[in-house]
């Protein structure tokens, strides 16, 4: 099945079928959170810095850069923010923008191979974003809207992606470093979002084979216990055949989630990163004999 390779100057990583799903760290944004706008536009990153090493311990096996603040100078700050977290962590990076010089910009310092984040099906867009995935050798992300919209019918958004991936191939990038965003709507406003997701996501593993992500925390917008609704989707979406996700590993919900999903998907061979992860502690018992932390439950009676 197809694998979608990215690296940093030391470390790969593989998005794939029948591989761990891969979270990509979602808190280096400074989009709703505006005490992280301004301090990346005076030019203080230490709370950047501080996400990056977070995400990371926690689990991210990538992490998602974004610097769109608006009025600020989003090409020198996002250079800026990539050259810093590749200073402080060895992940390999999601380069994100709407804007193409800032994306070229944060291409030319990154050192590795990135993941561009992102080109949509419309015209211009393709024409602006899929010469500079060529030319850096990128692998990019797919999202499935064009100059119509978000449509509702998946069998639409499942064309529009296919579009992106026709044309990929034009500029000679192949399907491999394509990863499909097939967006996920709030389920509070489209309680239809979740089935029209997994429908998407079978048609890309089934029919155009290519690797998917989303936002994954885009679908509990506006709902309580919005980690729950999370955790719960991304294990869905896992056995659909989505393969990638942006979301935030501190929350260990989703955490929990994915490392369950990789062991039902049969990717976390003898359950070892489960057992390792929640195994108890084995303590020392009197005598040199090892114990679990506790000791046998006595019965009742």
């Amino acid at each position: 099945m197809t694998d979608t390779v990215v690296n940093s100057a030391s470390k790969e990583v593989v998005i794939g079928f029948n591989r761990p799903f891969v979270i990509i760290g979602e808190r280096i944004n400074p989009t709703g959170r505006k005490v992280l706008a301004e301090e990346m536009a005076k030019g203080d990153y230490s709370r950047v810095k501080a996400d990056a090493i977070a995400q990371v311990e926690a689990g991210a096996q990538m992490l998602d850069v974004n610097a769109g603040i608006p009025l600020a100078d989003e090409p020198a700050i996002l250079a800026e923010v990539i050259k810093l977290v590749q200073s402080v962590t060895d992940v390999p990076l999601s380069i994100d923008s709407s804007i193409v010089e800032a994306l070229e910009r944060g291409l030319g310092v990154y050192q590795g191979k990135a993941l561009v984040n992102s080109v949509t099906g419309e015209e211009e867009r393709l024409e602006a974003v899929l010469p500079l995935v060529k030319k850096y050798s990128a692998a990019v992300v797919a999202i499935s809207n064009d100059e119509t919209g978000i449509s509702e019918d998946p069998d639409e958004r499942f064309a529009v992606a296919k579009k992106i991936v026709e044309r990929a191939a034009d500029h000679g990038i192949p399907s491999s470093d394509i990863v499909v965003d097939p967006l996920v709507m709030p389920i509070g406003a489209i309680n239809q979002a979740g089935v029209q997701v997994f429908h998407i996501l079978r048609r890309l593993r089934e029919e155009l084979k290519v690797n998917s992500t989303c936002g994954a925390s885009n679908v509990s917008f506006g709902l309580p216990n919005r980690n729950g609704l999370n955790a719960a989707f991304v294990a869905i979406a896992i056995g659909a055949g989505m393969t990638s996700a942006i979301t935030n590993p501190l929350h260990s919900e989703i955490m929990q989630s994915v490392m369950g999903a990789n062991v039902m998907m049969g990717v976390d061979p003898e359950c070892r990163r489960w057992i390792g992860k929640f195994r108890e502690p084995v303590a020392e018992a009197e005598g040199g004999r090892g114990r679990r932390a506790g000791g046998r439950r006595r019965r009742a009676g």
